[in-house]
């Protein structure tokens, strides 16, 4: 491996890797966005009392978490084109983030409503009784009893599943996604006239770790402010 080779391409790589972690980052947060309020609406649905309601939320989310990412993507992105015959995605980076993050948010949002019927099935239920007892609404009773309690009990393992979802964005590259691996592989094929690198690929590695070290670190900080429950 000629160093000063790298040197002279590390400025291109490097600006190359940026863009493509650009794309991951702004997947994650689009991801974010629209995976917790709709997992928690998802949540209510499986905990509902009208049982068609909660048969058939129960079963999208176990069709949903007992398949893989990978094929969910594929489907999204390629269903609508080869068998609606309507390619309602466009075509263009645009268009493949749009369904990558279709995709994710439909994945994440059923792996956080079990989070958050978890945690709030772990609030005892004295809470709802006393409550009902000051007269509070069952809307009221969640949004100023429950709540908190449950943020607190879902915190831990909603961290887990953050720092997962980092990670996944990289599956978003089977549809041709230009996100950071996207980017830093392309180096093998030819990309910007240099071919044969595989070193930028491990620089790829670092923006990973770096950025899954700073959520630890934020979200350690919030489990932490939330102590006052102990």
């Amino acid at each position: 491996m000629d160093l000063d080779l790298i040197i002279k391409q590390f400025p291109i790589v490097f600006k190359s890797l940026n863009f493509g972690f650009l794309q991951t980052l702004r997947l994650f947060l689009v991801t974010l966005a629209g995976a917790l309020p709709l997992g928690l609406i998802i949540s209510f649905g499986s905990m509902s009392k009208f049982k068609p309601l909660n048969y058939f939320v129960k079963t999208l989310v176990w069709i949903v978490r007992g398949s893989p990412l990978m094929i969910q993507l594929l489907i999204v992105y390629y269903f609508p084109g080869l068998v609606l015959k309507n390619n309602i995605w466009g075509i263009g980076e645009e268009g493949r983030f749009l369904s990558a993050s279709i995709a994710f948010i439909i994945n994440y949002s059923c792996y956080f409503s079990e989070i958050y019927r978890g945690g709030i099935q772990s609030v005892p239920i004295g809470q709802d009784e006393a409550g009902a007892v000051l007269g509070l609404s069952k809307v009221q009773i969640f949004f100023k009893i429950k709540l908190l309690q449950m943020i607190k009990n879902i915190v831990p393992p909603m961290s887990n599943e953050i720092i997962t979802l980092v990670k996944d964005t990289s599956l978003a590259r089977i549809i041709a996604l230009q996100e950071v691996i996207w980017a830093g592989q392309a180096f093998m094929k030819g990309s910007e006239g240099i071919s044969g690198a595989i070193w930028p690929l491990f620089f790829t590695g670092v923006y990973y770790l770096v950025f899954c070290g700073l959520l630890t670190i934020l979200l350690g900080r919030f489990e932490k402010k939330l102590s006052y429950f102990r």
